[in-house]
């Protein structure tokens, strides 16, 4: 814990501000719940996106009692997960069928995730560090450039809204799981400035049943013993609004962790995730906007077999972006930018390359035209390894009867080959090219005082689609791949109860070579989600049912997991206005079901939490 108590050393003294320079930065004043920043690189209301999104607020995270970000996420619209084994454990989300390494993971607008896996540890972001997620589903690379395919994730640490509040939160339940945090933050003058430290144990469970048969199936041994999870996670951010046209910001986030799991090989893993930005922001003018941002995000593991130790993965992605925004007129922006991107690998395996850049120019157009909205984007990558690359995306929007609105939409997406595909001894392909894909998008949806609801349905084919090629034994870009299907959110209030519900229908095709007509792995064809909740004065009670349709868990098709439904009770009461007591039961039913073949997932599940947040 040496790295991270000097890191925290560090960052805080960087970020500290005299406390007669603390306060809120330009713009601030925009109520953030109305208004998604990550589909368009802009703030865009709700109300007037063309894009479907989903918007999960502190206040919803709080409401799910939802233990980690993989619990928030399982069973919303568009989005299949697979996890081996429980807390800390790897997982990986698909979003729309789309590959698990075909969704941009970002945070604080800086992108993290793993060059050489290509998969983002969404397993290792702390739900209590976070203060809002967006999900924008459809293919974005036409504003983010590779990985976009499916869509993009984005996560906001927490932030501060007024005055100074403390706060803290401590728990325990099943399974040996103990959890405590703590965190203040506070805004006045010009300047504002934040803290939070998460730290969460579990025993956890049984990752694997074993071998059995086949042999050396799942994960190649037989260990029946808890594999347990510990996480220590630390947030800073500041900033100050030096004058009326310009501010400053920085944030970072490490969490540190170690992970249990079964193995022949390998069964722990010391983890470090790691996400340090900043933000200069000038305005010249109400019609200009410029900002540049800097960042880079560390992805590293150290794993173990017993004592001994068996290897290290490491790898730094830096990034920065230069965006301007210009107001041509009323409901008309204009934005301009260019992104830059470096990753870079380190480990005692041996790589041919361990680094590459990336260059990229984009444009993107917003206009309305009475009850018409259209835009319109195009990017140009230019990536060392693979050269250029050129995608786009248009979109448009008629508002009709009042509170309804149909939304048609088309895009280009790619993926990068990653660096396991690309340079991994006795497996790497060099001549391996970006997968790429085109997606069409129509959409309804309405928004009324106290009804709100969407249907979309999409059509996404990949083309160059990178699989192992049993001809070479090498990865190669041999297959295509079809993914349709559509989604179908409603939020309402009926008689002092709120509910929020999604369902979604998919349809993957594996479209040439031996596995011709088989589904893709691992996503599911059907899965729902509903969430019920209500007060009674100080008493609040709620309730989440998730469902999935069967799945198969190989590319032949011959490994097939069964559906699942889980439900879950929690409730919730307030002391005061700062402290609360809340409890929950997952799974209620204790359903048994595996979402990768051989790999438990929890049983039934108690948590209890006490919270202390005094408004500011």
């Amino acid at each position: 814990m040496r790295r991270f108590k000097l890191l925290s050393l560090a960052i805080a003294g960087a970020l500290a501000l005299p406390a007669a320079a603390v306060a809120a930065p330009a713009g601030e004043a925009t109520d953030l719940d109305q208004v998604v920043v990550t589909a368009n690189r802009t703030a865009v209301s709700v109300n007037d996106l063309l894009t479907p999104v989903e918007v999960l607020d502190r206040a919803d995270i709080e409401r799910s009692q939802a233990r980690d970000l993989n619990d928030l996420l399982r069973g919303r619209a568009g989005i299949t997960i697979s996890n081996q084994g429980g807390a800390g454990k790897l997982t990986t989300l698909f979003l729309r069928g789309s590959e698990s390494d075909h969704v941009l993971v970002l945070v604080d607008g800086i992108r993290i995730g793993s060059p050489t896996s290509g998969l983002a540890s969404l397993q290792d972001l702390p739900l209590e560090l976070i203060d809002r997620v967006e999900i924008v589903r459809g293919p974005r690379s036409s504003l983010y450039g590779a990985d976009a395919i499916g869509g993009v994730i984005q996560v906001f640490t927490r932030r501060e809204r007024q005055g100074f509040a403390p706060r803290v939160h401590a728990g325990g339940g099943s399974n040996g799981t103990v959890e405590f945090g703590t965190g203040f933050g506070g805004r006045s003058g010009r300047g504002w400035f934040g803290a939070d430290y998460s730290f969460r144990k579990t025993q956890g469970i049984n990752a694997c049943r074993g071998a059995g048969f086949p042999v050396f199936a799942g994960c190649f041994t037989d260990e029946p013993d808890r594999d347990g999870y510990e996480s220590h996670a630390l947030s800073l951010r500041g900033g100050v609004e030096i004058n009326d046209q310009w501010s400053v910001e920085g944030q970072a986030l490490r969490a540190e962790g170690r992970n249990d799991y079964d193995g022949s090989f390998v069964n722990y893993s010391q983890t470090v995730q790691q996400v340090i930005g900043g933000k200069l922001d000038w305005r010249p003018s109400e019609r200009v906007h410029v900002q540049l941002t800097g960042g880079r995000n560390v992805d590293s593991s150290d794993n173990f077999l017993g004592a001994a130790p068996m290897g290290y993965f490491s790898t730094n992605r830096d990034s920065a972006t230069l965006q301007a925004d210009f107001t041509l007129a009323e409901g008309h922006l204009l934005s301009a930018g260019f992104d830059w991107l470096r990753d870079e690998v380190r480990s005692d395996t041996t790589y041919d390359e361990r680094s590459r850049d990336n260059k990229a120019g984009f444009v993107q157009y917003q206009g309305r035209f009475g009850n018409q909205s259209f835009e319109a984007s195009v990017r140009r990558d230019d990536n060392e390894q693979f050269g250029g690359h050129t995608t786009g995306g248009a979109a448009w929007g008629l508002n009709f009867a009042d509170n309804w609105r149909v939304t048609v939409g088309y895009g280009t997406a790619f993926k990068a080959p990653t660096f396991n595909e690309l340079y991994y001894p006795f497996f790497g392909n060099h001549n391996l090219k970006p997968e790429e894909s085109k997606t069409w998008e129509l959409g309804l949806a309405y928004r009324g005082e106290n009804f709100n609801a969407r249907i979309d349905g999409f059509d996404t084919r990949v083309d160059e689609l990178i699989t192992f090629d049993s001809a070479i034994n090498l990865p190669n870009n041999i297959e295509r791949a079809r993914m349709r299907g559509a989604e179908i959110g409603v939020d309402t209030t009926f008689a002092e109860w709120t509910l929020a519900a999604s369902a979604s229908w998919l349809d993957t095709e594996n479209r040439v070579g031996f596995y011709r007509g088989n589904d893709l792995p691992r996503r599911a064809k059907h899965s729902a989600r509903i969430d019920l909740d209500r007060a009674f004065g100080k008493f609040r009670v709620g309730a989440t049912a998730v469902g999935y349709g069967s799945r198969y868990d190989d590319v032949a098709n011959s490994g097939r997991l069964g559906g699942y439904g889980t439900f879950d009770l929690r409730a919730e009461y307030a002391f005061n206005d700062a402290l609360s007591l809340q409890a929950r039961v997952a799974n209620v039913f204790d359903r048994e079901y595996e979402t990768v073949s051989y790999y438990n997932q929890p049983g039934r599940e108690w948590f209890v939490t006490l919270r202390y947040a005094p408004k500011p």
